[in-house]
């Protein structure tokens, strides 16, 4: 027999953690955080770490992979957090910790993407996107029109 948990609170609670944790990074290279919470601080900071776990690709796009990575966090943070094309902003977040994650793996080793819980994220957001509804959300709005 199939139980039927509501599950619109731990769903509400992921999407608000995932979005705040990409926000909370974009803060973090803006300069938002104070120094003893930053990670990198700034944008120049985050640039020479993004030229490092991508050191496999030309040296020349670890400025665009920072800032195209910034505008995608920023963006897909705010969607999630709204619950707007919630599966498919979920899928492009998973997406994107996935590449992170490996990123990191292959140049930071394998320790450093389970310690920032990058997998876990990853499979959060696809967990996410294969809901078959998404309560308090701009989604849910929509379909009851």
């Amino acid at each position: 027999m199939e139980s039927k948990i509501n599950n619109s609170y731990p769903q509400l609670f992921l999407r608000l953690a995932l979005g705040i944790t990409l926000l909370s990074a974009v803060a973090d290279r803006l300069g938002f955080w104070p120094p003893q919470y930053a990670a990198w601080g700034n944008m120049e900071t985050f640039i020479a770490y993004t030229g490092k776990i991508t050191s496999f690709l030309p040296s020349g796009l670890a400025t665009i992979n920072a800032y195209l990575a910034t505008f995608a966090e920023s963006v897909l943070g705010i969607l999630i957090i709204l619950g707007f094309k919630t599966r498919w902003v979920a899928t492009l977040i998973g997406l994107m910790l996935m590449a992170f994650a490996i990123s990191m793996s292959l140049t930071l080793g394998i320790k450093a993407p389970f310690d920032y819980s990058v997998w876990v994220g990853s499979a959060g957001a696809f967990l996410l996107a294969s809901q078959p509804a998404f309560r308090f959300s701009i989604d849910e709005l929509g379909n009851r029109k």
